[in-house]
């Protein structure tokens, strides 16, 4: 199809322009606009009614003049060259290298809105991730082809903790064709620079695929963003059989920039201002997660939003907590203990963990350890507010066994270093070490077996120390 110019753009709002007199313009058709000076950017069509076409511009709409302006209308969609020279690459929001490195030679250049993945041909995620972090791998298993997003707030360390996943992901069968995309949106140069230093730093880099689109950015480039990210995720799975963990931070800017653009377009706000189609666009992007029957290759979703105000009611995280399928919580109580990663177990869920652990994926006994912890370390935070009221006195003796619990949960288990990289079965250890301070008959959540085998020699253990610091 021949390029079409017109120079009848008669409004200027916003990212937004409108053309009149249109023929023959499609939907997500690319616009090329010719400015005066000479100046070229780039669009896209968002709208058609009739002969007017509704384009976005790219790099916004300062210093455009109307008069002298025209528009090239393409012919064709915003695409992606994929291949897998993209791995160790650092890309910006449109999908141009800013790395200094050549531009990409594709195998094949892809529609960056893909295709939805039929609901007959998916299979059902079952083998476990390793991330490293024990209050995801212990607690809430994460399993390829889910979506588990992990809900932060200002000023928390969720970019650390994005960046320790994308280094330490693996899963735990030893395919060796394993892969990061990340994907950074309205970040700053600083949070930049962070990310891929720290992956070049520390070699991730080498099997990770870096979009950044930085905060002075243009805001429409934002929308463009994850949907590129997932383009070449969706290569690198089903073309190349690879399992990909794709990192989206921080969503909460991307519907930001959803809502300005929606505005400007005049539309009928939804709550908070949000376009009453926040949660379709969102699925269009989280179900471009899962595995297909007859590929080996998958893609498993970690979105990473901040919650405005810590409120977990707010859009964003509502519609996305419908969608996926469980969520990670970070705690601004355990940041301020000086905790890292403070991720607070007792809201996080994973909702298919169950399917990921086990005897022949991770261990026989981490569905019932996992299950005890989380019960001990409720009734030990219930113990310690029990005693800041009636005080320490009111306490029983295993009141006292679970508060002291809680405390050394959140200090040894739920704590642990950035660059410390824990199996999973360090976490079950780690786990097993902590229940010896509970009374055995309170560990009604354990199967006796797994109580003889696993806690058992510990309690021994134990004992045969006391006994030995005592003579001595």
């Amino acid at each position: 199809m021949l390029p079409k110019e017109y120079g009848t753009i008669t409004e200027l709002s916003g990212p937004l322009l409108v053309v009149e007199k249109t023929r023959d313009v499609r939907y997500d058709e690319l616009v090329e606009i010719q400015l005066g000076s000479g100046e070229r950017r780039r669009g896209r069509v968002l709208e058609i009614t009739s002969d007017r076409a509704l384009v976005q511009v790219f790099e916004g709409t300062d210093n455009i003049d109307i008069k002298n302006t025209k528009l090239l209308f393409l012919g064709k969609v915003l695409t992606l060259p994929v291949s897998r020279g993209m791995l160790g690459r650092v890309f910006n929001g449109r999908g141009e290298p800013i790395d200094d490195g050549a531009s990409i030679l594709g195998d094949e250049k892809r529609d960056i809105n893909g295709m939805p993945m039929n609901p007959f041909s998916r299979d059902f995620p079952s083998e476990f991730i390793q991330t490293g972090i024990s209050t995801i791998d212990g607690m809430n298993p994460m399993v390829r082809g889910q979506k588990l997003p992990i809900f932060s707030g200002s000023g928390l360390p969720h970019n650390r903790m994005a960046a320790q996943i994308a280094r330490q992901a693996t899963v735990i069968s030893g395919h060796e064709d394993f892969a990061v995309v990340f994907a950074a949106m309205g970040i700053t140069f600083e949070e930049a620079s962070f990310f891929m230093e720290d992956f070049r730093k520390t070699g991730a880099i080498q099997r990770t695929v870096m979009f950044v689109n930085l905060a002075d950015d243009p805001a429409i480039e934002r929308i463009t963003t994850p949907r590129i990210a997932l383009t070449a995720a969706e290569y690198l799975a089903f073309d190349l059989n690879m399992h990909v963990v794709v990192i989206l931070t921080d969503l909460t800017n991307y519907c930001e920039a959803l809502r300005e653009i929606s505005a400007a377009r005049k539309e009928v706000p939804g709550r908070r201002g949000y376009p009453g189609y926040l949660y379709t666009d969102l699925a269009t992007m989280y179900e471009r997660a899962g595995r297909l029957k007859g590929k080996s290759g998958s893609i498993t979703q970690i979105p990473i939003l901040t919650m405005p105000e810590d409120d977990i009611t707010h859009p964003i995280p509502d519609l996305t907590g419908y969608i996926t399928e469980g969520q990670i919580i970070l705690s601004r109580t355990l940041h301020r203990k000086g905790i890292y990663p403070p991720v607070d177990v007792m809201p996080s869920l994973s909702r298919l963990k169950d399917k990921g652990i086990g005897k022949g994926k991770t261990r026989e006994d981490h569905a019932d350890l996992m299950n005890q912890l989380f019960a001990a370390y409720a009734r030990g935070k219930e113990a310690k507010e029990l005693a800041v009221i009636l005080g320490e006195g009111a306490l029983t003796d295993e009141d006292k066994a679970f508060a002291k619990f809680a405390d050394l949960f959140e200090d040894k288990y739920v704590r642990q270093g950035e660059y410390q990289n824990r199996t999973f079965t360090e976490t079950l250890e780690l786990g097993w070490d902590l229940l010896t301070i509970i009374p055995v008959k309170e560990l009604k959540r354990i199967r006796d077996a797994y109580l003889e085998k696993y806690l058992q020699p510990r309690l021994e253990k134990a004992e045969k120390a006391e006994v030995t610091a005592g003579n001595d």
